[in-house]
């Protein structure tokens, strides 16, 4: 597997059709890797190489429905694009309904495959750069001492400086210091901005957004 360029992976039981895909693919300058099992796949599989997946619905021991709800557990991105035979229709609509990013009935046409792998790889890199954007948040607000995770819960809340320090039994010159790191730490240029980065990171107060409810300390 290639760890810089986006991979178009291959899963399909027929040996015919793993050969032409991987030749149109690697006509077009797109790494193809391919698998004739979906246990071969997944010994190989690693989250952070980028790319889609071309999968068959129908395989013998894990089928392609299998492991794509294998690769939902594990909390995969790769988008998966099922090509399905004749009769599969209704497996097709079950796989899209977990998620799949689309599904071609074969014969289909190599144009019409090659659009939507364009698309789903598209696809992948806004969702690993969504991804990369929100750990990149959370780190952010994980520098937040205990305290100033309380004045973000409590800006959050729409309190000012004043009520702020009488909840937390601080002066208000103490709390615009802590209100000022906030800001500075998070890289938040105004608090309509902090409470949208908040939520981003997957928080609403405190413990939610560093995960640890630890209490503060003065």
């Amino acid at each position: 597997m290639n760890n810089n360029l986006p991979t178009v992976f291959v899963v399909d039981d027929d040996d015919a059709v793993r050969k032409s895909l991987r030749f149109l693919f690697k006509s077009l300058g797109l790494p193809a890797d391919c698998y004739g099992t979906a246990q071969e796949f997944l010994a190989h599989y690693r989250p952070e190489q980028s790319g889609c997946l071309v999968l068959d619905v129908r395989m013998p021991g894990m089928s392609g429905l299998e492991l794509q709800q294998e690769l939902n557990v594990r909390g995969a991105m790769l988008p998966v694009i099922f090509i399905t035979g004749h009769g599969d229709i209704p497996m097709a609509v079950e796989a899209m309904q977990h998620g799949a990013f689309d599904f071609l009935q074969k014969p289909f046409r190599d144009q019409d495959l090659i659009d939507r792998v364009q698309k789903a790889l598209e696809k992948d890199s806004e969702n690993r750069k969504a991804h990369r954007d929100v750990e990149r948040l959370r780190r952010q607000f994980a520098e937040l001492t205990p305290r100033e995770h309380e004045v973000l819960q409590l800006l959050m809340a729409g309190k000012s400086n004043k009520v702020m320090a009488a909840d937390l039994g601080l002066s208000q010159r103490t709390v615009e210091i802590h209100r000022a790191r906030v800001m500075e730490k998070t890289g938040a240029h105004s608090v309509a901005q902090l409470v949208r980065m908040a939520l981003d990171a997957g928080g609403t107060g405190a413990g939610a957004v560093n995960g640890n409810g630890t209490s503060a300390a003065k």
